[in-house]
């Protein structure tokens, strides 16, 4: 009885890493599409509304869902309330939400790339770099999604199978 009552255990457990790993997979499209919507979004806001950095900040996080809003509170906030350059406002930020998000380290260092160029250009400079990096994040998006469709279902067969193996050996 005891036995069987691990082998249960075991089963669940590597079953819902299995799963957990394959929610990573599916939620890294999402969030590189929810980050091109965001920086669409912050493009309208400089090149149409003319907003501030912060304000354009402000709104996006007040638009966007978790882990997003928070990084677009935390760069508003600091760009506001501490003597710091844009730069250093946006990569606090993203260092602050990065182990939060899906995102793998080539997200990062686009994202990183771009708030080098944030705020020291004129808006139509702007408007290029922007476009530069959803260029970039379209092909993150496209590998993410392909990854999704090749691994996704083998990763959530593998956490079952491993507590199968696991139970084997052991018992």
């Amino acid at each position: 009885m005891v036995k069987l009552i691990g082998a249960i255990f075991i089963v669940v457990a590597t079953t819902f890493t299995g799963f957990e790993a394959a929610r990573n997979l599916s939620e890294r499209p999402k969030q590189l599409r929810a980050l091109k919507f965001a920086l669409q979004s912050l493009e309208a806001e400089i090149m149409y509304g003319h907003t501030p950095l912060h304000e354009a900040a402000r709104r996006l996080a007040a638009q966007m869902a978790k882990p997003l809003s928070t990084f677009f509170e935390s760069f508003a906030g600091k760009l506001t309330n501490s003597e710091t350059t844009v730069k250093e406002a946006w990569e606090s930020s993203l260092k602050e939400i990065w182990k939060s998000t899906a995102l793998k380290q080539g997200e990062y260092e686009i994202m990183r790339q771009f708030g080098e160029t944030l705020g020291r250009h004129d808006r139509f400079s702007q408007q290029k770099h922007i476009m530069l990096t959803l260029t970039h994040l379209e092909r993150e998006e496209a590998e993410a999604v392909q990854a999704q469709a090749k691994y996704e279902k083998m990763v959530k067969s593998l956490g079952f199978l491993s507590g199968l193996l696991l139970i084997i050996l052991l018992f």
